[in-house]
């Protein structure tokens, strides 16, 4: 089951009373233990405890350096589309007309496409019935683009500027499957989310052990651990789901980029971070 059917409010509240459940678990099998044996030492529970709980704290790192990371890409893949696009959009003086201005009008619309589905998922409203369309759409003016580019090629097999245009392509396209690879497709597994709750369960219930050995009662900071265990766990979540338009991407390029093509090509409306919210769905 996909972690995304889980909503992260649930998630949190989840967590916090696994974590809850796992002190009180951890609390009830000491008193047991207690009354069985007078041998069992806090010294020995407490290097157990501080075991399993180094080890979830790698855990934590190592899972949210992964998503981390790919929040971290998918900003330069903003760039990336931004700076290819916009190489293409000059190379399109290469072409005859009237190629030149059906390749500018595809590539600007191409770029409004694009904004109109961050707004969409920044804003929580965008479907996966939507996002597919408007992933076709897409692939569908990149065809278009493409065998233009062919047809002009083909008149001069040897031209080095019909390469140059062609490259400049490739590259959009490049970087829009690395979009929908990173954006869409890369999730953190099922098998490290099952290993966080186990790692989570169990390094509780140690503490729950230990402080139960000791004699302690419950602790009124056992809330306290348990909402900063859950907040870095949705925070991973969050992370791993860009759809969820939370965690938002700066389309700040993407927008400067299409400010640059409605002006070169004269009286088109510009957009600001504020304007594009309203203009884009």
């Amino acid at each position: 089951m996909s972690m995304d059917a889980i909503p992260i409010w649930v998630l949190f509240v989840g967590t916090i009373l696994l974590v809850l459940a796992s002190i009180e678990a951890g609390h009830q099998l000491s008193r047991i233990a207690r009354r069985r044996s007078e041998c069992e030492k806090e010294s020995a529970a407490s290097a157990i405890a501080g075991s399993v709980l180094a080890l979830l704290a790698f855990m934590l790192a190592f899972t949210f350096g992964i998503v981390a990371e790919r929040y971290d890409t998918r900003k330069e893949l903003v760039r990336d589309d931004a700076n290819t696009i916009r190489t293409t959009w000059h190379r399109c003086d290469f072409l005859p007309e009237p190629d030149r201005g059906e390749a500018r009008g595809l590539l600007r619309e191409y770029v409004n496409a694009r904004l109109a589905v961050a707004r969409s998922i920044q804003s929580g409203t965008m479907s996966e019935k939507a996002l597919t369309q408007a992933r076709l759409e897409s692939e569908i003016v990149q065809d278009r683009l493409w065998h233009m580019a062919v047809a002009n090629a083909r008149k001069d097999m040897n031209s080095d500027v019909a390469a140059l245009y062609i490259d400049s392509l490739n590259r959009v396209t490049e970087v829009h499957n690395s979009r929908l690879v990173v954006g869409l497709q890369q999730r953190i597994s099922a098998g490290i989310w099952i290993v966080l709750c186990g790692l989570t369960f169990f390094g509780m219930a140690a503490v729950g052990y230990q402080t139960g050995i000791v004699g302690s009662r419950r602790s009124l900071a056992q809330p306290i651990l348990a909402v900063s265990f859950s907040m870095v766990i949705a925070l991973i979540a969050l992370l791993d789901r860009p759809l969820t338009g939370y965690l938002k991407v700066s389309q700040q390029p993407l927008i400067d980029l299409y400010n640059s093509m409605t002006s070169s090509d004269g009286g088109a409306k510009q957009l600001t971070n504020q304007s594009a919210r309203k203009t884009f769905p």
